[in-house]
């Protein structure tokens, strides 16, 4: 085996995927939040597109050859889901009534839900996430179905929780590998083993 191919294997995705899904996220959750009106979305749009939507659908694409099951559906997933806002939001907003997009972020919700429940066994930096993930599908979902202010605004404080997370969780996956210790705890003895933070 080439010098080359073995460097490429250790490559750790996961770092990639999560600061994408992160700072999407973020953007997107101000918005929900109420700090910046809908006149944002725009920038929200460029970046789901070429960050929280390409760059994490690549990650997961790399998740494939290490055989890390959850790190590729978690990425690809996510990644789509960026692209499909995108698209939605560009074409097809005015035409979808609230009920119905209230069903995509709870479908959403649900598949996040079972995602959580896969990392019971995870760093408990990468069990925050999904959690925080999960409550807010369920809060912006229920805020479309019942067209609660309150709701939504919640929904976005939650994203920007699970962005901080992701962030988090992020920064500490390429600090602790490049110094090879710990330096950002992410709550788990095992984290210096391969399949941390969905790598």
């Amino acid at each position: 085996m080439s010098t080359a191919s073995t460097q490429m294997k250790s490559v750790n995705p996961a770092p990639l995927g999560l600061a994408g899904f992160a700072l999407t996220t973020w953007l997107l959750s101000m918005i929900n939040a109420g700090w910046f009106t809908g006149d944002s979305m725009n920038m929200v749009l460029a970046c789901a597109l070429a960050y929280g939507g390409t760059a994490q659908a690549i990650a997961g694409v790399m998740e494939l050859p290490r055989g890390n099951t959850f790190g590729a559906t978690a990425f690809l997933s996510y990644g789509a889901f960026w692209w499909s806002l995108a698209l939605f939001v560009l074409f097809l907003h005015a035409k979808v009534p609230a009920a119905f997009i209230g069903w995509y972020l709870f479908l959403w919700g649900f598949f996040t839900f079972y995602m959580w429940l896969a990392t019971f066994r995870s760093p408990r930096a990468l069990q925050l996430v999904f959690l925080a993930l999960w409550i807010t599908f369920f809060l912006l979902a229920t805020g479309e179905w019942t067209s609660s202010v309150a709701l939504r605004v919640a929904g976005g404080y939650g994203g920007m929780l699970t962005a901080l997370l992701a962030f988090y969780l992020s920064a500490a996956t390429v600090l602790n590998e490049t110094y090879g210790r710990m330096v950002l705890p992410i709550g788990d003895v095992q984290a210096v083993q391969p399949r941390v933070a969905m790598s």
